[in-house]
């Protein structure tokens, strides 16, 4: 799957939250919306989170029990987006 630009536009905190995921300092919860912590802390925007996960440029690096929290892993369309 290829990130659809006119999806969602990455602004700065969409940039920051895959810096982070690339970075390994990301968690996500492992549920249908999945909320995202980055060293330790929740996001303050999880509305973006959701959109990042909902546009498969973040994923949980493993599986998990529902609710638990999992590192977060970039995906190869994450990936091209951070680094467009």
């Amino acid at each position: 799957m290829t990130h659809d630009a006119t999806a969602t536009p990455l602004f700065s905190r969409h940039r920051a939250y895959l810096r982070a995921v690339a970075e390994g300092r990301a968690e996500m919860t492992c549920s249908c919306e999945p909320d995202l912590y980055v060293d330790g802390l929740a996001c303050c925007d999880q509305h973006t989170a959701h959109a990042l996960a909902e546009q498969h440029l973040i994923t949980h690096a493993h599986a998990g029990r529902p609710g638990q929290r999992v590192p977060a892993a970039l995906t190869e369309d994450g990936a091209a987006a951070l680094a467009a």
